[in-house]
Protein backbone atom coordinates (compact mmCIF):
# COMPACT_ATOMS: atom_id res chain seq x y z
CA UNK A 1 0.00 0.00 0.00
CA UNK A 2 1.15 3.14 -1.09
CA UNK A 3 1.23 5.71 1.60
CA UNK A 4 2.27 9.85 1.93
CA UNK A 5 1.85 12.58 3.92
CA UNK A 6 -1.18 14.83 2.42
CA UNK A 7 -0.60 18.01 1.03
CA UNK A 8 -2.40 20.70 2.27
CA UNK A 9 -3.75 24.26 1.88
CA UNK A 10 -0.69 26.12 3.32
CA UNK A 11 1.76 24.75 1.09
CA UNK A 12 0.49 26.18 -1.55
CA UNK A 13 2.16 29.60 -0.61
CA UNK A 14 5.37 27.62 -2.13
CA UNK A 15 4.14 28.77 -5.82
CA UNK A 16 3.60 32.18 -6.40
CA UNK A 17 1.32 32.04 -9.81
CA UNK A 18 -1.45 34.40 -10.86
CA UNK A 19 -4.81 33.29 -11.56
CA UNK A 20 -4.88 30.62 -14.26
CA UNK A 21 -8.55 31.05 -16.39
CA UNK A 22 -10.91 27.72 -16.38
CA UNK A 23 -9.59 26.00 -13.64
CA UNK A 24 -12.98 25.52 -11.78
CA UNK A 25 -14.33 24.44 -14.61
CA UNK A 26 -11.51 21.82 -14.89
CA UNK A 27 -11.57 20.78 -11.83
CA UNK A 28 -15.60 20.47 -11.62
CA UNK A 29 -15.06 17.90 -15.22
CA UNK A 30 -12.73 16.45 -13.11
CA UNK A 31 -15.07 15.80 -10.20
CA UNK A 32 -12.39 16.77 -7.86
CA UNK A 33 -11.40 20.16 -5.99
CA UNK A 34 -7.62 20.21 -5.03
CA UNK A 35 -6.20 20.43 -1.67
CA UNK A 36 -3.28 22.57 -3.13
CA UNK A 37 -4.31 24.29 -5.72
CA UNK A 38 -0.88 25.46 -6.62
CA UNK A 39 -0.36 21.88 -7.57
CA UNK A 40 -2.49 21.84 -10.32
CA UNK A 41 -1.33 25.31 -11.65
CA UNK A 42 1.82 23.98 -11.84
CA UNK A 43 0.72 21.05 -14.08
CA UNK A 44 -0.62 23.84 -15.64
CA UNK A 45 2.75 25.79 -16.59
CA UNK A 46 4.60 25.44 -20.08
CA UNK A 47 8.25 25.11 -20.15
CA UNK A 48 7.99 28.52 -22.13
CA UNK A 49 6.67 30.20 -18.96
CA UNK A 50 10.16 29.62 -16.87
CA UNK A 51 12.04 30.14 -19.90
CA UNK A 52 10.89 33.47 -20.18
CA UNK A 53 10.25 34.56 -16.28
CA UNK A 54 13.52 33.10 -15.38
CA UNK A 55 11.05 30.89 -12.86
CA UNK A 56 12.52 27.52 -12.71
CA UNK A 57 9.20 26.06 -11.71
CA UNK A 58 6.98 24.25 -14.77
CA UNK A 59 4.95 20.55 -15.21
CA UNK A 60 8.09 18.90 -16.48
CA UNK A 61 8.60 16.90 -13.15
CA UNK A 62 4.89 16.27 -12.63
CA UNK A 63 4.74 14.87 -16.45
CA UNK A 64 7.51 12.54 -15.19
CA UNK A 65 5.04 11.09 -12.57
CA UNK A 66 2.26 11.25 -14.10
CA UNK A 67 3.19 9.42 -16.96
CA UNK A 68 4.47 6.45 -14.22
CA UNK A 69 1.08 6.63 -12.52
CA UNK A 70 -0.93 6.43 -15.93
CA UNK A 71 1.08 3.45 -16.96
CA UNK A 72 0.31 1.84 -13.66
CA UNK A 73 -3.30 2.40 -14.40
CA UNK A 74 -4.25 1.61 -17.02
CA UNK A 75 -1.79 -1.31 -17.51
CA UNK A 76 -4.13 -2.40 -13.97
CA UNK A 77 -7.14 -1.69 -16.09
CA UNK A 78 -6.82 -3.71 -18.61
CA UNK A 79 -5.04 -6.40 -16.92
CA UNK A 80 -8.81 -6.77 -15.12
CA UNK A 81 -10.50 -5.98 -18.35
CA UNK A 82 -8.89 -8.48 -20.56
CA UNK A 83 -8.32 -11.50 -18.82
CA UNK A 84 -7.24 -13.89 -21.68
CA UNK A 85 -5.03 -11.13 -23.43
CA UNK A 86 -1.00 -11.78 -23.19
CA UNK A 87 1.29 -9.84 -22.33
CA UNK A 88 1.75 -8.19 -26.21
CA UNK A 89 -1.60 -7.59 -26.64
CA UNK A 90 -1.57 -5.61 -23.28
CA UNK A 91 1.48 -3.78 -24.20
CA UNK A 92 -0.24 -2.66 -27.76
CA UNK A 93 -3.44 -1.83 -26.44
CA UNK A 94 -1.77 0.61 -23.32
CA UNK A 95 0.52 1.98 -25.63
CA UNK A 96 -2.79 3.40 -28.33
CA UNK A 97 -4.69 4.90 -24.64
CA UNK A 98 -1.09 6.32 -23.41
CA UNK A 99 0.25 7.86 -26.67
CA UNK A 100 0.79 11.60 -27.05
CA UNK A 101 -1.92 12.03 -29.51
CA UNK A 102 -4.91 9.96 -27.23
CA UNK A 103 -3.55 11.98 -24.24
CA UNK A 104 -4.18 15.27 -26.41
CA UNK A 105 -7.80 14.37 -26.98
CA UNK A 106 -7.98 13.52 -23.17
CA UNK A 107 -6.77 17.24 -22.61
CA UNK A 108 -8.95 18.93 -24.80
CA UNK A 109 -12.04 16.54 -23.42
CA UNK A 110 -11.36 17.84 -19.88
CA UNK A 111 -10.31 21.40 -20.32
CA UNK A 112 -6.60 21.63 -19.91
CA UNK A 113 -6.09 23.53 -23.67
CA UNK A 114 -7.84 26.14 -21.93
CA UNK A 115 -6.07 26.82 -18.87
CA UNK A 116 -2.78 25.65 -19.71
CA UNK A 117 -0.11 28.73 -18.99
CA UNK A 118 2.18 29.41 -21.81
CA UNK A 119 4.66 32.13 -22.37
CA UNK A 120 3.81 34.33 -25.11
CA UNK A 121 6.18 33.69 -27.98
CA UNK A 122 4.74 30.05 -27.52
CA UNK A 123 0.94 31.25 -27.68
CA UNK A 124 1.84 33.17 -30.83
CA UNK A 125 3.44 29.90 -32.17
CA UNK A 126 0.13 28.25 -31.51
CA UNK A 127 1.24 26.32 -28.74
CA UNK A 128 -1.87 25.71 -26.85
CA UNK A 129 -3.36 23.83 -30.20
CA UNK A 130 0.52 21.72 -29.50
CA UNK A 131 0.34 18.05 -29.08
CA UNK A 132 3.16 17.16 -27.25
CA UNK A 133 2.46 20.59 -24.76
CA UNK A 134 -1.34 19.14 -24.28
CA UNK A 135 -0.22 15.29 -23.73
CA UNK A 136 2.45 16.51 -21.24
CA UNK A 137 0.14 18.71 -19.78
CA UNK A 138 -2.60 16.13 -18.68
CA UNK A 139 0.17 13.98 -17.79
CA UNK A 140 1.54 16.67 -15.20
CA UNK A 141 -2.21 16.81 -14.26
CA UNK A 142 -2.53 13.29 -13.09
CA UNK A 143 0.80 13.59 -11.72
CA UNK A 144 -0.36 16.67 -9.67
CA UNK A 145 -3.93 14.17 -8.93
CA UNK A 146 -1.96 11.50 -7.31
CA UNK A 147 -0.06 13.76 -4.92
CA UNK A 148 -2.47 15.90 -3.68
CA UNK A 149 -4.97 12.74 -3.27
CA UNK A 150 -4.14 8.79 -3.01
CA UNK A 151 -3.57 6.14 -5.31
CA UNK A 152 -7.52 5.34 -4.96
CA UNK A 153 -8.75 8.51 -5.66
CA UNK A 154 -6.72 8.94 -8.90
CA UNK A 155 -7.29 5.57 -10.22
CA UNK A 156 -10.84 6.62 -9.57
CA UNK A 157 -10.92 9.82 -11.24
CA UNK A 158 -8.26 8.77 -14.34
CA UNK A 159 -10.81 6.22 -15.17
CA UNK A 160 -13.48 8.21 -15.20
CA UNK A 161 -11.92 10.41 -17.96
CA UNK A 162 -11.22 7.59 -19.80
CA UNK A 163 -14.35 6.27 -19.39
CA UNK A 164 -15.60 3.06 -21.55
CA UNK A 165 -11.75 1.62 -22.11
CA UNK A 166 -13.24 -0.94 -24.96
CA UNK A 167 -15.12 1.40 -26.87
CA UNK A 168 -11.88 4.05 -26.36
CA UNK A 169 -9.61 1.33 -27.73
CA UNK A 170 -12.24 0.25 -30.63
CA UNK A 171 -12.35 3.76 -31.93
CA UNK A 172 -8.02 4.02 -31.70
CA UNK A 173 -7.67 0.53 -33.04
CA UNK A 174 -9.93 1.42 -35.90
CA UNK A 175 -7.72 4.95 -36.34
CA UNK A 176 -4.54 3.49 -35.78
CA UNK A 177 -4.68 0.40 -37.44
CA UNK A 178 -7.61 -0.41 -39.49
CA UNK A 179 -6.64 -3.26 -41.01
CA UNK A 180 -5.71 -5.24 -37.90
CA UNK A 181 -8.98 -4.39 -36.55
CA UNK A 182 -10.93 -5.65 -39.16
CA UNK A 183 -8.97 -8.89 -38.79
CA UNK A 184 -9.46 -9.15 -35.23
CA UNK A 185 -13.69 -8.95 -35.82
CA UNK A 186 -13.89 -10.87 -38.88
CA UNK A 187 -11.33 -13.87 -37.60
CA UNK A 188 -13.75 -15.40 -34.84
CA UNK A 189 -16.17 -16.30 -37.69
CA UNK A 190 -14.66 -16.70 -41.07
CA UNK A 191 -11.22 -17.95 -40.20
CA UNK A 192 -7.44 -16.08 -40.82
CA UNK A 193 -7.76 -16.24 -44.56
CA UNK A 194 -11.36 -15.17 -44.99
CA UNK A 195 -10.09 -11.17 -46.19
CA UNK A 196 -8.35 -10.60 -49.03
CA UNK A 197 -7.04 -7.23 -50.41
CA UNK A 198 -7.14 -6.86 -54.18
CA UNK A 199 -5.35 -3.61 -56.22
CA UNK A 200 -7.93 -2.92 -58.38
CA UNK A 201 -6.02 0.28 -60.64
CA UNK A 202 -3.11 2.65 -60.01
CA UNK A 203 -3.37 6.14 -61.47
CA UNK A 204 -0.40 8.75 -62.24
CA UNK A 205 3.19 8.91 -63.19
CA UNK A 206 5.84 7.22 -61.38
CA UNK A 207 6.67 9.67 -59.33
CA UNK A 208 2.82 10.58 -58.17
CA UNK A 209 1.22 7.46 -58.33
CA UNK A 210 -2.13 6.49 -56.54
CA UNK A 211 -4.16 3.17 -56.13
CA UNK A 212 -7.12 1.66 -55.49
CA UNK A 213 -7.59 -1.51 -53.35
CA UNK A 214 -10.66 -3.58 -52.54
CA UNK A 215 -11.08 -5.83 -49.63
CA UNK A 216 -12.82 -8.95 -50.43
CA UNK A 217 -14.57 -11.15 -47.49
CA UNK A 218 -14.76 -14.65 -48.56
CA UNK A 219 -14.93 -13.16 -52.75
CA UNK A 220 -17.43 -10.42 -51.31
CA UNK A 221 -16.61 -6.79 -52.10
CA UNK A 222 -16.80 -5.23 -48.82
CA UNK A 223 -14.73 -1.62 -48.83
CA UNK A 224 -12.49 0.32 -51.18
CA UNK A 225 -9.90 2.90 -50.78
CA UNK A 226 -7.29 4.58 -52.48
CA UNK A 227 -3.77 6.07 -51.42
CA UNK A 228 -0.03 7.18 -52.30
CA UNK A 229 1.04 3.18 -52.00
CA UNK A 230 -0.52 -0.03 -51.79
CA UNK A 231 0.09 -0.23 -47.79
CA UNK A 232 -2.12 3.11 -47.34
CA UNK A 233 -4.86 2.40 -49.97
CA UNK A 234 -5.44 -1.13 -48.27
CA UNK A 235 -5.23 0.35 -44.78
CA UNK A 236 -7.93 2.91 -46.69
CA UNK A 237 -10.33 0.08 -48.00
CA UNK A 238 -10.54 -1.31 -44.02
CA UNK A 239 -11.44 1.37 -42.92
CA UNK A 240 -14.31 1.68 -45.33
CA UNK A 241 -15.26 -2.19 -44.34
CA UNK A 242 -15.10 -1.39 -40.53
CA UNK A 243 -17.93 1.60 -41.66
CA UNK A 244 -19.86 -0.50 -43.67
CA UNK A 245 -20.22 -3.11 -40.91
CA UNK A 246 -21.18 -0.36 -38.48
CA UNK A 247 -23.96 0.99 -41.11
CA UNK A 248 -25.52 -2.69 -40.56
CA UNK A 249 -25.64 -2.17 -37.04
CA UNK A 250 -23.49 -4.42 -35.96
CA UNK A 251 -19.34 -4.74 -36.37
CA UNK A 252 -19.43 -8.14 -37.14
CA UNK A 253 -20.26 -9.82 -40.12
CA UNK A 254 -22.38 -12.60 -40.90
CA UNK A 255 -21.49 -16.31 -40.86
CA UNK A 256 -20.49 -18.25 -43.65
CA UNK A 257 -23.85 -19.43 -45.32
Amino acid sequence: RLCRKRTNRSQSRWLNFPPVPGLDELQTRLGYRFQNEALLTLALTHPSVAQETGNAQHNQRLEFLGDAVLQILIGEALFRLYPEAREGLLSKRRSLLVNRNFLATLARETGVDVSLRLGKSEEKAGGRERTSALSDAFEALVGALFLDSDFPTARRLVLSVYGDLTARLSATEEENNPKGRLQELVHPVHGNDCLRYEMTRSLGEAHARSYEVTVFLNGAPLGSGSGTSKKTAEEAAAAVALVALRQRGTDMPPGKQ
